[in-house]
């Protein structure tokens, strides 16, 4: 188990900061563009905000580029995402140009470049003691999940993933994760789960099902030259090839 702590810790840190710095200039003209690209195909606002929770549950604003429409229903609920989700909006997640501004999350420290991905804030009640230790860490851009499966996971496949890189963390794993997703967005693979637009909803891994106790199996058996029937076969079955009752002697009355 390699925990991030001391010296590596410090020096993710710093290579985080500074690759983040060196994106968000080198990448501005990209992140401009998109900017506009949304503005014109889904209007204001550009920026989608929201509440996640990051390292030790702590909470923080998410910034990325806008890729649903603000649609509801007759009573003011958003309509299910594969409503509100436009041509522009899957064609920014299927290049992952619409996490780009997390790289300002990631200059002011609020996630890494590498890590489990934040999640909504509604799911840290549901995690089991185990899934929640991917908080232990950063929430990141990437992650182990996501070059491995990205949104096509389950849910226990993904968390499994999540606290495998929290006990196997390392530079050289950051590294290759880095070099994966960059081949991931090439491939444009694992953008959605099965069916849905983006990923279902985390309701709670369920415990695993009981076993159900099953009555034995009584084989038949050959007695006394002729088969005996389970017990399980019923007072009828058995009756039938019951032995039959001995013959009283006796003189007649």
């Amino acid at each position: 188990m390699q925990r991030q702590s001391g010296a590596g810790l410090f020096l993710k840190r710093c290579i985080d900061r500074v690759a983040a710095g060196a994106g968000l200039l080198c990448l501005a003209p990209v992140m401009v563009f998109t900017g506009l690209f949304v503005r014109v195909t889904l209007g204001s606002p550009v920026l989608f905000r929201q509440v996640r929770p990051g390292l030790g549950g702590r909470l923080f604003t998410v910034f990325k580029f806008r890729t649903m429409r603000e649609a509801t229903d007759a009573n003011g609920n958003p309509l299910p995402d594969e409503q509100r989700l436009t041509w522009a909006g899957r064609l920014l997640r299927s290049t992952s140009l619409d996490e780009l501004p997390q790289l300002w999350n990631v200059l002011r420290g609020d996630m890494s470049l590498v890590g489990p991905r934040p999640l909504l804030e509604e799911y840290l009640p549901r995690y089991s003691a185990v899934q929640a230790r991917r908080h232990d860490v950063l929430p990141g851009i990437t992650g182990w999940a996501q070059v491995n499966g990205r949104n096509a996971l389950s849910w226990d496949e993904r968390f499994r993933l999540d606290v495998w890189y929290v006990d196997h963390w390392s530079l050289a794993l950051d590294a290759k994760v880095l070099a994966l997703t960059l081949l991931r967005v090439v491939q444009r693979q694992g953008i959605s789960f099965v069916s849905e637009a983006t990923m279902n909803k985390f309701l709670g891994s369920e415990p695993p099902a009981r076993a159900v106790p099953v009555a034995p199996v009584v084989p038949l058996r050959e007695v006394a030259g002729g088969p005996v029937s389970s017990p399980y076969d019923g007072p009828s079955a058995g009756a039938r090839h019951a032995p039959p009752p001995p013959r009283v002697s006796g003189r007649g009355g």
